[in-house]
């Protein structure tokens, strides 16, 4: 049986939160109630609070800024764990950036720019953590992580922390031998090549400016819902389909990028997702593609 006293005394004051909305957390703004929402400050709260929640065979789910998830409106029966506001220590050494799991990309980004390193400019407008951003492999106009990482401390599924190498761990196209073998980045270790500050900077205020120019960034969403199909653009197939401003309730195709679904203001979870099915439904009918959601949806176990 979970006490909050005990959550308290692990995490300390404010920092445990109890039936607490997830759409406050998520960037989709949608989402019910975690039975707890828990902000570990460093590492060590983190290994202590999750040591405890398996000691009770309490369910327990990590997330970093909530930027490429989707929680149902029931809610989520267990305990959320942000690292986002807690352990996010930059260092930098040369030209490799060490930054904590709760480390923005945009920060971490900006940090290489101001230390004249270079590489990092695709992450300045990744609106997620380090950690989250190692787990999937996040990447954007041409880079990615795999590109940069050259070491990982994780907590693994069996409570040990261990640092990989580059060779001992996988990343590919929106994936990760971290995800496969659900293990908790800790921290990174990114390493660039030298470069001027406001060429890395010119390069970063390009970017972002396309990136305003063809992404819905009014709307909440949760980045592009799904992932290039080999072959094919999922914005392209999700236009061809003539599904450009398809809507359920308050959820949207974006006519600004097909490849995005958004909350124009008053979706709930359900209409996400009921828009999410269906442009995988039709695309498929009319192309013979399946599409793959890029948003991890977290769906609850009710027979637990």
């Amino acid at each position: 049986m979970i006490r909050k006293e005990r959550l308290v005394k692990l995490l300390g004051e404010g920092r445990v939160f109890t039936n607490e909305p997830m759409s406050k957390h998520i960037t989709f703004k949608v989402g019910g109630p975690a039975d707890y929402y828990l902000l570990p400050k460093n590492v060590e709260t983190l290994v202590a609070v999750i040591n405890y929640l398996k000691e009770e065979d309490y369910p327990y789910y990590i997330i970093g800024k909530g930027s490429d998830l989707l929680v149902l409106d029931e809610g989520y029966p267990g305990a959320i764990i942000s690292t986002y506001g807690g352990f996010d220590t930059i260092r930098i050494e040369g030209m490799t950036v060490y930054a904590e799991a709760g480390a923005l990309m945009s920060k971490v980004a900006a940090s290489a720019r101001d230390a004249s390193i270079a590489g990092f400019e695709f992450a300045s407008g990744i609106p997620g953590t380090i950690g989250g951003g190692a787990i999937m492999n996040a990447g954007a106009y041409g880079g990615e992580l795999k590109d940069l990482m050259g070491k990982a401390t994780v907590l693994t599924k069996d409570g040990r922390i261990v640092t990989y190498t580059r060779d001992q761990f996988f990343l590919g196209y929106r994936c990760s031998s971290f995800f496969d073998k659900e293990e908790i980045v800790l921290s990174v270790e990114l390493t660039g090549h030298p470069g001027d500050p406001k060429e890395i900077g010119d390069r970063m205020k390009e970017l972002n400016g396309r990136r305003k120019e063809k992404q819905p960034l009014e709307y909440p969403s949760a980045g592009s819902t799904f992932k290039r199909p080999e072959g094919y653009f999922a914005g392209k197939l999700i236009q061809d389909a003539g599904l450009s401003g398809y809507r359920v309730g308050g959820a949207q195709v974006s006519e600004k990028h097909n490849g995005f679904v958004i909350n124009t203001g008053d979706a709930t979870a359900a209409d996400i997702l009921t828009v999410i099915e269906d442009v995988k439904r039709i695309v498929y009918e009319k192309f013979q593609v399946k599409l793959e959601p890029e948003v991890k949806i977290l769906r609850v176990d009710r027979n637990r």
